[in-house]
């Protein structure tokens, strides 16, 4: 469950700075997963806030931005969580623009309807697993997840399925953690995400199932730079775009769904 060995800090990741190769698997279970997010569900805004310093409020911004809602259709925001991205669309979509907001976590879910309704915003609220999900093919014109992927079992499967529903020339926005290529700003990252972050979030989130150290133990493990570009594009898009986020803590990535077609590696 808890990786055995991770890389000494300052080591250098691969040659796509995908993480460390020694990084043991990391349980992303069902049940375990899913479990510890409605642990942390009633904290779990509050917490994001305090780690983050609150820049990822603006992470979300840019990816609104970049992959900006369509004029009319649908938007998908996969494992929403509490539903920040997916309000974040709600706020800057045009009337008549479905939004709908999924996640496996029902507790995650009552605190998004919660925030919508003070909002007074209109989002669909669709409790699914990310690997199965209950839409028709080409249901979408932008599918977007931002800090779940690396939460999904399969990362491949969940790609799929994010493939499956998004409409030929529609959009997808990966918002993710990813590794900095400079070894001074990722040695001061891990640092800080093995000994500082865990530490925090589990104290301030109230939580027994250590989810503030699966998290940065996910990160560490989860495939990024070129590694994700390959899936999103064996998964079903072309065209993919890799934006780094405050010296590479975070990227975003935007691909365009193939038209009438599988992916290809």
């Amino acid at each position: 469950m808890i990786a055995d060995r991770a890389a000494t800090i300052g080591d250098p990741p691969p040659a796509d700075h995908g993480g460390p190769a020694d990084t043991a698997g990391v349980d992303k279970s069902g049940e375990r997963v899913r479990g510890m997010f409605a642990e942390i569900a009633p904290r779990y805004d509050l917490v994001n806030r305090l780690l983050s310093g609150g820049i990822d409020v603006l992470w979300r911004r840019t990816t609104v931005r970049r992959a900006p809602p369509p004029e009319s259709g649908g938007i998908l925001d996969v494992c929403c969580g509490t539903g920040d991205l997916a309000l974040a669309y709600a706020a800057k979509a045009a009337p008549g623009v479905r939004i709908v907001a999924s996640d496996f976590c029902r507790p995650m879910l009552d605190r998004g309807e919660v925030k919508a309704a003070k909002a007074g915003r209109t989002i669909e609220w669709v409790e699914a697993d990310a690997m199965r999900l209950p839409f028709a093919t080409a249901d979408f014109d932008l599918v977007t997840v931002a800090f779940g992927l690396r939460n999904i079992a399969d990362t491949s499967r969940g790609l799929a399925e994010m493939a499956r529903v998004t409409k030929p020339g529609g959009k997808l926005a990966i918002l993710e953690f990813s590794l900095p290529k400079s070894v001074a700003i990722r040695t001061g990252y891990l640092w800080y995400f093995r000994n500082v972050l865990p530490r925090l979030g589990n104290a301030v989130a109230r939580n027994g199932s250590d989810a503030y150290t699966y998290l940065n133990q996910s990160v560490e493990e989860f495939p990024s730079g070129e590694r994700l570009a390959k899936l999103v594009r064996a998964a079903g898009y072309e065209a993919v775009e890799m934006i780094p986020l405050t010296f590479g803590i975070a990227t975003l990535t935007i691909a365009t769904r193939v038209a009438g077609g599988a992916g290809h590696a």
